[in-house]
């Protein structure tokens, strides 16, 4: 194959795989909303994709397509058409994320906090070996003074036992947030509102073909 052919095919790719990524981050907010318990391997490598900020692929921030292995079912989930009680919530939420996503581009002053305050989170996390539970409480502080400071709010739906549970508050605010660095992912590919619309198919045919050949059984 030419460089000219497999350019484009490794973009869409990039593509899928940010869409995916998106995804994984609300399908684990769902999960944690209504049951407490989420896939460890896929929290820490979505909370920990907020710190790979030089990534220029998926792949690279995510640390391997395995750690994507429950985004990339919940999007061929999404797009295949069935109507999944659960996946209600995940699409909206989704949805939300995409719109905040929209809020912070526009914003360069919390985006400039945002990404100061991650920086200092990752230097502290590095010289301090900090596990995920601590982690998720200083990303969800993070989050409370950023993105929550816009009057859009993700509502979460779920078990009021388990939303009202500290830990998993931070969780889910800290899932909301690597959803939200996805999505720049998603725009650095060349991912926009229409390619959604128009491409949706192609991308439901590469979920299935990731999950046939490339995600280990």
């Amino acid at each position: 194959m030419n460089s000219a052919a497999s350019k484009p095919d490794q973009l869409a790719r990039q593509q899928t795989l940010a869409l995916a990524a998106i995804v994984q981050g609300t399908v684990l907010v769902d999960q944690i909303a209504r049951t407490g318990q989420a896939e460890p391997q896929a929290i820490e490598a979505s909370i920990n994709s907020l710190f790979a900020f030089s990534a220029t692929t998926v792949e690279e921030a995510y640390g391997g397509i395995e750690n994507l292995e429950v985004g990339i079912r919940g999007l061929r989930d999404l797009l295949s058409g069935n109507d999944y009680g659960e996946r209600r919530a995940v699409m909206r939420y989704c949805l939300g994320v995409l719109h905040l996503h929209k809020k912070l581009r526009g914003d360069d002053t919390t985006a400039s906090l945002l990404r100061n305050r991650l920086q200092h989170t990752a230097k502290n996390k590095d010289m301090n070996n900090i596990d995920i539970s601590s982690l998720s409480s200083s990303l969800s502080s993070i989050y409370q003074d950023t993105i929550s400071k816009y009057n859009f709010r993700i509502q979460i739906t779920g078990s009021a036992q388990e939303l009202q549970n500290t830990n998993n508050a931070a969780r889910i605010r800290s899932l909301l947030l690597a959803s939200i660095r996805a999505s720049y992912l998603w725009r650095q590919a060349g991912g926009s509102r229409w390619k959604l619309i128009f491409q949706r198919n192609r991308i439901f045919a590469q979920t299935k073909q990731l999950l046939g050949t490339e995600i280990p059984r």
